[in-house]
């Protein structure tokens, strides 16, 4: 929570006041995400947010009182230590409080609470700043630039490729009617080239969702789809020699239902199985280490992902539309720097660019899943 608050919320502070102390500043542009958001259901809009105005009704986010709780913790955490203390590490400590108190006030995770606090110190402290602010959805490999399928580490719906291709969860959470909200990175980019070239020493601040579920929506089918074509024609081959079964998990469109299905189908006959281990010195417990990993990941891959399987909210793109519209009225190439999402089929992007690009990228920083 420390680290965050120092990266997604002050420095988007020490940003601004960065910029204002540069006489010849023709733009300050800021990148966020649409998920500041949360979980709102409905039309969201690309309009700023209000300095203090939590998600959750009948909250007030003071962002220098959550300054001073972390001080407060980590300095308890610190003599704690010093004491003798057997506590969770300091690390630890952050990251549940900074979930806790995201939680608290409407949002799931601490990355787009603390996006979210950014947003509003720069909308309090810009001033006369001349501001865009870019909130891209769920980012993923490059659709064409530098080359198709660029991409660092496993994010969003990449863990879910990850898994698939370990048959790492038989369920999970969903309904593949929903629209899955994602964007290649070159498309976030070449919007802000475009946002900066027609916004350059303007007044004002504008603000761009760099989204695609309006113009050419993704859906959990599509996306499916193409991870079983994927993995049925790159078949997975077992350190024994056998070919690994592909099979379509099972979907939950309740969490509730999800949670109690796993607990009754394998979390109690691992702890069953544990006992029994215990009581003969340990005889299975690889087998169990190992898939109690298993099950731990999933259960972690779906506390990251449940929010965005759920989401009900629809990003408006009125802007960036209107953007399109005038750098191809400027008489510029747009092909150049295309940010049209209704040029892409998901279904050969996924196929054919993304999901090899996550095996073959992605999972070299498996870290960041």
């Amino acid at each position: 929570y420390d680290v965050a608050l120092a990266s997604n919320a002050l420095g988007a502070q020490y940003g601004c006041e960065f910029a204002k102390k540069c006489p010849n500043l023709k733009l300050l542009l800021h990148v966020s995400t649409a998920f500041v958001a949360g979980t709102q259901e409905g039309l969201l809009l690309e309009k700023a947010l209000t300095m203090g105005e939590a998600l959750r009704p009948g909250c007030h986010l003071d962002i220098e009182a959550e300054l001073q709780l972390v001080e407060k913790v980590k300095a308890e955490l610190a003599e704690a230590k010093s004491g003798g203390s057997d506590q969770s590490s300091e690390k630890t400590a952050m990251k549940e409080l900074g979930l806790k108190r995201a939680c608290h006030f409407g949002w799931p995770n601490v990355y787009t609470f603390t996006k979210a606090m950014g947003e509003m110190l720069l909308e309090q402290q810009r001033g006369d700043l001349p501001v865009v602010i870019i909130r891209p959805t769920m980012v993923t490999s490059t659709y064409h630039d530098p080359f198709p399928g660029w991409i660092e580490g496993a994010r969003t719906i990449d863990a879910l490729i990850v898994a698939y291709n370990e048959q790492a969860f038989p369920c999970f959470v969903g309904d593949l009617k929903d629209t899955m909200d994602a964007v290649p990175a070159d498309m976030v980019v070449n919007a802000t080239l475009a946002a900066m070239a027609v916004h350059w020493n303007e007044k004002g601040q504008v603000i761009y969702h760099v989204s695609s579920a309006i113009r050419n929506p993704l859906t959990g089918q599509v996306f499916e789809d193409a991870c079983w074509d994927y993995f049925s024609i790159h078949p997975r081959v077992l350190e024994n020699g056998k070919p690994l079964e592909n099979r379509r998990p099972y979907l939950f469109k309740r969490f509730a239902y999800f949670r109690a299905y796993l607990i009754l189908m394998y979390k109690l006959p691992l702890e069953m199985l544990h006992a029994v281990s215990l009581l003969l010195c340990g005889l299975f417990s690889q087998y169990y280490n190992k898939h109690n990993r298993r099950y731990t990941f999933l259960m972690l891959l779906v506390k990251l992902y449940a929010p965005y399987a759920f989401f009900k909210g629809c990003f408006d793109d009125t802007n960036l539309t209107r953007l399109r519209k005038e750098v191809k009225m400027d008489g510029k190439d747009g092909s150049l720097f295309n940010f049209d999402p209704k040029s892409i089929d998901w279904h050969s992007y996924l196929l054919n660019v993304h999901v090899p690009a996550v095996l073959m990228y992605g999972r070299k920083n498996k870290g960041s899943v």
